[in-house]
């Protein structure tokens, strides 16, 4: 079962081509500082504009970098069933431990749809597969009646879910019980969603905070919710920094601005607006960061 802090890493760029160099640093920093899992190629990554030898290449070396010593769960979905298909079964090859889902996006497949695109994924790469639901950016919404669903697959161990809405996350957990992991898709929800029997969360301020991410879902884990609970409350005022424009553009200004990465985009997302990278200074220096 997946828990803990996991980071959606950022794919670091120059010249518009994965900096490898960047990308080793960014997963040792994580590794360092007590993350327990890494996903690459994820929504934070910019999947979405990687050609498929890109996101093959950026999953090898992710693989090969961590070397085992957290999972990789390879964020190998899309709204193209065999195109999943293919991206799982290089991140089968290449030594992966699970895989990222997302529902299809653009196509507004029916729940009926969603279910057999995950059920095919499965088993024509069986690796162990994490549900990423996501209803802002792909405009459907994966029930909890299709979650349980899905729950009875082997494959399917674990949720991200980033809907929103605890209500539903809540009778996921109500249906599946411990069949499978319900995790976080939303650093502001991280709190609040432990409390209704999660595991953990799939984060995306952990790219630049992985020590206190990874601590707050700890104290949580042995029963210190009062430290829980202070770690979530200082934190939420920069997990809300990293979404003063669209993911993953204030998270890599972020690691740019600490001098992690070069702050590079690919069309269609564009550097952050200077009213708002100043306001992102500002949280990053609250935090201590800067």
């Amino acid at each position: 079962m997946f828990k803990g802090s996991i980071v959606a890493i950022v794919t670091p760029l120059r010249n518009n081509e994965l900096d490898e160099e960047a990308y080793r640093e960014l997963i040792e920093f994580q590794i360092e500082k007590g993350t327990s899992a890494i996903v690459p190629a994820g929504t934070t990554g910019e999947s979405a504009t990687l050609s498929m030898k890109e996101h093959a290449r950026v999953l090898d070396v992710a693989v090969k970098a961590v070397n085992k010593r957290v999972p990789v769960i390879a964020g190998t979905g899309g709204n193209n069933t065999n195109e999943a298909i293919e991206l799982t079964a290089h991140a089968k090859k290449v030594g992966a431990d699970a895989t990222l889902q997302v529902t299809p996006y653009y196509n507004k497949p029916t729940q009926e749809g969603l279910y057999q695109h995950f059920k095919a994924v499965a088993k024509a790469a069986a690796l162990p597969q994490v549900l990423y639901n996501v209803p802002g950016r792909t405009s459907v919404n994966l029930l909890p009646t299709t979650v349980a669903r899905l729950a009875e697959l082997p494959e399917v161990v674990a949720i991200k879910e980033a809907s929103g809405n605890l209500v539903q996350m809540a009778e996921i957990v109500n249906l599946v019980g411990d069949k499978i992991a319900l995790l976080s898709g939303d650093d502001n929800l991280t709190l609040p969603v432990l409390a209704l029997g999660g595991t953990g969360v799939i984060s995306v301020v952990a790219n630049i905070v992985p020590r206190d991410t990874a601590d707050m879902v700890s104290a949580w884990e042995r029963g210190d919710y009062a430290r829980s609970k202070d770690l979530f409350y200082k934190l939420l005022p920069l997990c809300q920094a990293m979404f003063y424009e669209t993911n993953p553009i204030p998270v890599k200004t972020a690691l740019a601005l600490i001098g992690k990465i070069k702050g590079e985009f690919r069309l269609p997302l564009v550097p952050i607006s200077p009213d708002n990278e100043e306001r992102l200074r500002k949280a990053l220096k609250n935090y201590g960061l800067l």
